[in-house]
């Protein structure tokens, strides 16, 4: 089922998250920074890159078939399969899927025009990495990639943002605005050097409060983000306190969140109407509806900013 859902393209990915059933995490995740290999060509070794919205990634079916052994870590892929599901609270957050709404976020980053020259970035519940990847098209100044799976960022984050680096050269202004395009060639050009985009790089895996307070508590310099970018990650209430926690930590006063989600997911009970009045609750931030997808089940994309910035 996977092979076959993968094959249609990650744009027509089943929302399995909304027929997920909600468990409570018997434990959390630990925060940790994944450094970049000196020598990033052994990163795409193995891996079939695909082009999706003129942006490189790694084709995920395959990437599933070098780890059903089980025998990488987290082992979320056997654990994944045997389950029927693509999420697993507390285990597996559905990182090895492209959801929905995160094309949708791309494409009002497109229509909006939106500047992301010299601002530091965070993609939050990044998977694919394709927010981030995006805004590091756009110049952005930094941008750090999070997941909570160590297996998504070595084998897909990671892999996906060494594509783009590699594959694009110094064309990082560019878009295609078709939907798909012919695979490159899967003799990617070697890279001789640390590209200078990935110098602009940070991965972390682990729960969203963990990797809050190794972000706030490392000896490394560390500014808080001007965006925060984020999609299909408030399908589960019990994260919501976390979430709000983290973003009110990390994000600059005068920063802003965009984040993109389903009205509901069936099964699991979050949706933005219920992050919407958690969000009021907390009387933090303040909320502004910029796009509404009205297709199949509705679709939203939030900004989110301090109810004291400017």
């Amino acid at each position: 089922a996977a092979d076959a859902e993968a094959a249609c393209g990650p744009r027509l990915a089943a929302d399995k998250r909304q027929d997920a059933t909600p468990k409570k995490q018997c434990c959390l995740k630990a925060a940790k920074e994944h450094d970049i290999p000196k020598d990033v060509n052994q990163v795409l070794e193995n891996k079939v890159v695909e082009t999706v919205s003129g942006l490189h990634y790694v084709n995920m079916s395959v990437v599933e078939m070098t780890l059903l052994d089980g025998s990488h870590g987290e082992d979320i892929v056997s654990k994944s399969v045997s389950s029927h599901s693509d999420l697993i609270p507390g285990v597996y957050e559905g990182g090895m899927k492209i959801w929905e709404c995160t094309f949708d976020l791309i494409d009002y980053f497109s229509e909006t025009e939106m500047q992301f020259t010299n601002k530091t970035v965070l993609d939050l519940g990044c998977g694919a990495g394709l927010l981030g990847i995006v805004a590091l098209r756009g110049k952005a100044k930094k941008v750090h990639f999070q997941d909570y799976n160590s297996t998504v960022i070595d084998e897909i984050t990671l892999p996906n943002t060494v594509a783009n680096c590699i594959l694009d050269g110094n064309e990082t202004g560019s878009r295609d605005d078709t939907k798909t395009s012919r695979p490159p060639s899967k003799r990617l050009k070697k890279a001789k050097c640390l590209p200078d985009l990935l110098t602009k790089c940070r991965f972390f895996s682990g729960e969203w409060s963990a990797v809050s307070q190794l972000l706030l508590s490392s000896n490394k310099p560390f500014s808080k983000y001007d965006l925060i970018l984020t999609s299909e990650t408030i399908y589960n209430p019990d994260y919501y306190s976390a979430l709000h926690d983290t973003l009110s930590q990390l994000l600059d006063k005068n920063g802003r969140v965009y984040l993109a989600s389903k009205a509901h997911y069936f099964g699991v009970g979050g949706g933005v109407y219920l992050f919407e009045k958690f969000i009021e609750e907390r009387n933090v931030f303040r909320t502004n509806t910029v796009k509404i997808i009205d297709e199949g089940l509705k679709r939203f994309i939030i900004e989110i900013a301090f109810k004291i910035s400017s």
